[in-house]
């Protein structure tokens, strides 16, 4: 059914506002115990009393969703109404004028309004505060304060980040989300990350550092994999231990952790070795080490030591023909010496 047929069947009209769950969670802004107003009448959704109406909100990832009731007359019962006398005051008694609210469904809004109101708009704002940037404060605070720091992540968890957490990004997660919302709101979109393919490599390094939770090695991985920079070498401990154990590099010998560095240094250590596509190969020293591939290398070091074997064999037992030769000649003068003699 279209949304007109929705609206024209007397289904609740929605309006929206842009607004990301890392800015406003309805469940604790309203949950917390310092509001008074407000009741959660359905799964996500809220009911209270601002500037002289009743409003219900709920929200999903990017957009805060609210209908307001202007009439006493705006929701039909169906058995399964509340009055907002009871439901906002928490008492049963009704009084005259009272607007009668309907106990939400769950599900996300299906009837949207083209014209919203922009009065409700600026309410919405002022009332949330929604012009000032939560994300940067809890950044600022998090700097300051290391426990803040810890404390916030319990409330900044939003969904998204919670969906990633699902699909295997563990840790990642938190700064995957919190880089793409970066890079839409402060780089215009993806084209600045197409952009970067065509900057030299220093520069990109540089560009994607400014990201959440990107140090050098993941930096470099970027440029590797997606921005055709083919002479970048991620370096991390595990590369670093390669270059010392198989390649005799000294970089960072007597320090105990992975500086710029020395991360600099490894890095035009191979780079100078391998040629311009030095990352590429990094990358097959760098699977022939991990343990998963051990034991493929194992099976090709087999192989290897069963060649040597059989050259071995072959090469003595060549060197055994020519003594049974030798001997064989040998004897062979010695019977003629005695026949002619």
């Amino acid at each position: 059914m279209s949304q007109h047929a929705l609206l024209s069947a007397g289904t609740k009209s929605w309006h929206s506002l842009a607004c990301s769950r890392s800015e406003l969670r309805l469940d604790l802004t309203l949950g917390c115990g310092q509001s008074f107003r407000w009741r959660e009448t359905g799964d996500g959704h809220w009911t209270g009393v601002m500037g002289g109406r009743v409003w219900t909100l709920t929200q999903t990832d990017d957009t805060l969703w609210y209908h307001t009731y202007n009439s006493p007359n705006a929701i039909g019962g169906d058995g399964r109404k509340r009055r907002a006398g009871s439901l906002l005051q928490g008492s049963g008694k009704r009084s005259k004028g009272v607007i009668e609210v309907k106990e939400e469904e769950e599900g996300e809004p299906v009837a949207v309004t083209p014209d919203p109101d922009r009065k409700e708009e600026e309410l919405l704002n002022d009332y949330f505060q929604l012009k000032v940037k939560l994300g940067d404060l809890y950044r600022d605070w998090g700097a300051a304060d290391p426990h803040f720091n810890s404390i916030a992540k319990i409330f900044t968890d939003n969904s998204v980040e919670a969906r990633l957490r699902d699909l295997g990004f563990g840790y990642r997660a938190r700064f995957l989300q919190q880089s793409a919302r970066q890079i839409l709101d402060s780089h215009g979109g993806p084209h600045w990350l197409q952009g970067l393919r065509s900057v030299p490599y220093l520069q990109a390094r540089d560009a994607l550092r400014t990201l959440p939770g990107v140090g050098p090695k993941v930096a470099d991985c970027v440029c590797l994999m997606s921005l055709e920079k083919a002479c970048v070498v991620p370096v991390d401990t595990h590369v670093w231990q390669i270059a010392k154990r198989d390649y005799s590099c000294a970089a960072g010998n007597g320090q105990k952790s992975l500086t710029d560095k020395v991360h600099r240094q490894i890095g035009d250590f191979f780079r100078q070795l391998w040629g311009p596509y030095a990352g590429w190969a990094h990358s097959v020293l760098f699977c022939s080490d991990l343990k998963k591939f051990q034991k493929l290398k194992e099976t090709h070091c087999l192989k290897q030591e069963e060649e040597k074997k059989k050259v071995k064999i072959k090469v003595e037992g060549e060197g055994m023909n020519k003594k049974i030769k030798k001997m064989c000649n040998r004897k062979v003068k010695m019977c003629v010496k005695e026949e002619v003699g």
